[in-house]
């Protein structure tokens, strides 16, 4: 049983729509995979329209928190997507996204860089804007040759030259709300070094106490020796650990199920989901 449970759509960052990622993932002998949009669940119900038989969809979402002045984003399984505090707190996110790309826009501009507006959201199309169209924008424009390039402080990781803070929720608030709304979250990437400053492991015991129920410690963003050290940390701390690829199409070198998760492991997540359950696909065309 093959399980992927961090994908991206062009709900957000991602260059395939939701249809389309169902499809491929279907094509490429999967059995689960989790839609994981940014801050957002707007390609759920396409992806379920589309959901071919055979390739069962758990839907959720990324969710951008900042601790003590590192971002981290979490992974929501399973919520209520209705629940009225943590939508309310999830819009406040999405809302405040197009100023502050707009504000990194005009710091590149200072640098230089002739980047435009029109040229971002013509990237973006109907997705949440974010630094990955930034950064594909820099691509476009021959500033750097890849989108992982322009992670860097030079340009556009946390604390760099083109750099605009958001609003993002504290994670424990975070744990809070999805625990409310009948979540299951998992921290995404929390050793991904190379994308900038990371939180301490004291950290990632003390939102395990306040409820944490996962790390994702099998993720290309981490070495081998990470990935074991995390498996270790979350036997320590009774987290459950999973493995996901954090596919964006296009937009990242990484396939679908390059990582996965164990099955035991979802099975556990699905058992302490009470806000929604695992979609199972009625049939549909894998070809893509």
């Amino acid at each position: 049983m093959r399980i992927d449970l961090h994908t991206h759509s062009t709900a957000s960052d991602g260059t395939d729509s939701p249809a389309e990622l169902v499809r491929t993932a279907a094509a490429e002998g999967l059995d689960v995979i989790a839609l994981t949009d940014h801050d957002s669940t707007r390609g759920h119900a396409e992806a379920i329209a589309a959901l071919p038989e055979g390739l069962t969809l758990v839907t959720g979402a990324e969710l951008s928190c900042r601790l003590d002045g590192v971002g981290l984003h979490m992974l929501a399984y399973l919520f209520d997507a209705r629940e009225p505090e943590l939508l309310a707190r999830r819009e406040l996110v999405r809302d405040d996204r197009v100023p502050r790309a707009q504000g990194m826009i005009a710091k590149l501009r200072e640098l230089g860089v002739p980047v435009t507006w029109e040229q971002v959201a013509r990237i973006a199309g109907a997705g949440s804007v974010g630094r990955p169209h930034i950064a594909e924008a820099l691509v476009e424009l021959g500033v750097v040759p890849t989108v992982s390039d322009a992670f860097t402080p030079q340009w556009l990781a946390d604390g760099g030259r083109a750099y605009v803070e958001k609003y993002e929720l504290d994670p424990f608030e975070a744990i809070r709300l999805v625990k409310a709304a009948g979540g299951v979250t998992v921290f995404a990437h929390p050793a991904a070094v190379k994308r900038g400053q990371v939180v301490p492991e004291k950290a990632i015991a003390a939102l395990a106490e306040a409820g944490l129920d996962g790390i994702e410690t099998d993720h290309m963003d981490h070495e081998p020796a990470t990935q074991a050290r995390l498996r270790a940390l979350a036997a320590e701390l009774g987290l459950l650990a999973t493995g996901s690829s954090d596919y964006h199409g296009s937009r990242k070198t990484c396939r679908l199920g390059d990582y996965t998760t164990d099955p035991e492991v979802y099975g556990e997540i699905t058992r302490r989901a009470t806000g929604a359950f695992p979609v199972p696909g009625t049939g549909g065309p894998v070809n893509v």
